[in-house]
């Protein structure tokens, strides 16, 4: 069984890592840190990525953009906020996506 690769974008590093140890608590997903844009893009165009997780600090602008471009690269890529909380809410932010939800 493959690992689910999460892309985890925020402006705030110690949400940041908090984000990714929570996805890697869950053996079959996989946490990547981008602190910025311009990481997140990189990120996206090395490595196949399923879900875009958008966390504090990430403005529309922004979010339009990584948005855009995950539409380009692959359209199965989803993308969505993450509107912080607990590990309990981040878990079913992503199950809920991974769903089709």
């Amino acid at each position: 069984m493959s690992r689910i690769n999460i892309l985890a974008i925020a402006n705030h590093s110690e949400i940041l890592e908090t984000m990714i140890r929570l996805i890697n608590q869950n053996e079959s997903w996989r946490g990547i840190p981008a602190a910025s844009a311009e990481e997140a893009e990189e990120v996206l165009r090395l490595n196949s990525i399923d879900l875009v997780l958008l966390g504090v600090g990430v403005d529309e602008q922004t979010a339009e953009r990584i948005a855009s471009l995950c539409a380009t690269i692959d359209p199965r890529i989803v993308c969505i906020r993450h509107f912080g909380g607990g590990s309990g809410l981040l878990y079913s932010e992503i199950r809920h996506a991974l769903t089709g939800g």
